[in-house]
């Protein structure tokens, strides 16, 4: 698992939620910004697949931007700051596998003529008579 914490730049500022007046005072929300294309931790083609799926919460500058504001303390909140946007990287980096096409077995098509058959029988059964 590789930690990027050495590539994020972290803003401070002042956060709503819980503590009272000292919220007003204190900055702790953080904000953590991780330059994808100038990272040295990840090739060109793990760079292009974090690009490519975390797009949304990557900014006009390259930046992948999150924030924190759950915690009281600035530094509880860099801290998930870095668990996050290492989640989102791990995440990212997971190749799904390709789908095989399979066809249906011979067993299945059976049964699913022999259902279709019972079923036109049940329906040609429930039809009116007509006389000749």
């Amino acid at each position: 698992m590789i930690d990027v914490i050495k590539e994020i730049t972290f803003k401070t500022a002042r956060s709503g939620g819980k503590g009272g007046q000292h919220v007003n005072k204190v900055e702790t929300m953080v904000e953590g910004y991780w330059k994808v294309e100038s990272s040295k931790l990840f090739s060109e083609e793990e760079k292009k697949l974090i690009t490519d799926k975390l797009a949304r919460k990557i900014n006009a500058a390259g930046c992948l931007l999150v924030k924190s504001q759950l915690e009281r303390t600035q530094f509880a909140n860099k801290e998930d700051v870095v668990r996050k946007i290492n989640a989102l990287i791990q995440k990212a980096l997971i190749v799904p596998k390709k789908r095989k096409p399979t066809k249906p077995t011979k067993a299945s098509k059976q049964k699913r003529l022999s259902s279709k058959k019972i079923a036109s029988e049940k329906k040609e059964v429930r039809k009116k008579i007509k006389p000749n």
